[in-house]
């Protein structure tokens, strides 16, 4: 693909970034103007005035509720989707992604485990509930390898899925086991974060991922050259001299990252990272040198939309946006994996 012709991919990508950040400020049950929201974005981020005057409920509406909603959403949708293509990049096989092999169940737990039982690591403070989620994760996917070693000794997709599948299973009995031993508003409290909200989180959960997608995002897109290497099989990466399991590692290691940080301040949302980087590769191509970057601005523009649509279709009550996400990622994920299955029938 054509240097000009990238760009533009680009170009439009940020340019959707921008339109769904401006619209998810402006567009609500009480209406702000964008006069306004420029006055009150740059008095408080860089403390520089304009003509305009702005009411005080305005800026406690635009600053403490609906900017730090959508910056969430991005910083969320853009972790889960750029987490979704290095999964699939490595794995080699798009209907990879945190949700379908078991990485956000397995942080969904921890995330869960330090809300009910209100732990606190010494040193680590705030830092506790995306640490232990990753960790967590991590931990979840090593699980899901381990058993799709032992029991098929290889890494086809659709073992890992199974294995994913049955790894989710069991952690979603462990987390049920929980919110049953808690009261009726622990319960509810809990099942609707597993669901998927940024809403009502403020500047303070919009902290505490900032610090692991930046992370978890340089791991990864400063990798992009050993997940095109490993796109030729590991045994043909390692010929042109890649270090196979060190960039497995360090891979691995980004993706856990960005999802278990994730899935720490919104719950649990699935299939963006399933849908943003097919999408993103089926219009650009296999390089990730791009997939990495535009699956990122791309995600976040679609959380961002997801969680506007949540918001306002049954407005003045909320749908969880797990569950936007939810309707529009598995029709696509089973149209994927039928193409799949016919593929391999084909090249038999």
């Amino acid at each position: 693909m054509s240097s000009n012709k990238i760009w533009i991919y680009y170009v439009i990508s940020l340019s959707l970034l921008i339109g769904t950040v401006t619209f998810g400020l402006f567009y609500s049950s009480v209406t702000v103007p964008i006069s306004h929201i420029i006055h009150i974005v740059l008095e408080r981020s860089f403390n520089i005035t304009t003509a305009a005057e702005v009411p005080n409920n305005e800026f406690s509406i635009i600053w403490e509720i609906r900017l730090p909603r959508v910056l969430l959403g991005l910083c969320v949708g853009a972790s889960l989707a750029l987490a979704g293509a290095a999964f699939q990049g490595l794995l080699r096989n798009p209907l990879a992604d945190p949700y379908t092999i078991g990485v956000s169940s397995g942080a969904a737990l921890g995330a869960v485990f330090v809300i009910f039982f209100q732990i606190t690591i010494a040193g680590l403070g705030a830092f506790t509930l995306p640490a232990v989620s990753i960790i967590c994760g991590f931990i979840t996917l090593m699980i899901v390898f381990g058993l799709v070693r032992i029991s098929s000794r290889s890494m086809a997709i659709e073992t890992i899925i199974l294995a994913g599948i049955i790894v989710s299973a069991f952690i979603g009995s462990i987390i049920s086991l929980i919110i049953s031993l808690g009261d009726q508003n622990e319960m509810t409290q809990i099942i609707y974060w597993l669901y998927g909200s940024v809403g009502m989180r403020g500047w303070s959960y919009v902290q505490l991922i900032i610090p692991f997608m930046l992370i978890g995002a340089v791991l990864l897109v400063t990798r992009y050259r050993e997940l095109n290497a490993l796109a030729l099989g590991e045994e043909a990466a390692g010929h042109i001299g890649v270090n196979v399991q060190r960039g497995k590692v360090i891979i691995l290691t980004g993706a856990s990252l960005l999802t278990g940080a994730a899935v720490a301040v919104s719950g649990t949302i699935g299939f963006v990272g399933l849908v943003i980087p097919h999408l993103v590769r089926m219009v650009t191509g296999p390089d990730h040198k791009h997939v990495l970057p535009l699956s990122m601005i791309i995600g976040g523009a679609f959380l961002i939309s997801a969680d506007i649509f949540a918001r306002t279709i049954i407005a003045p009550k909320e749908l969880p946006i797990g569950v936007i996400t939810a309707l529009i990622g598995a029709p696509i994920f089973a149209v994927l994996l039928i193409r799949n299955r016919l593929g391999k029938g084909k090249a038999v």
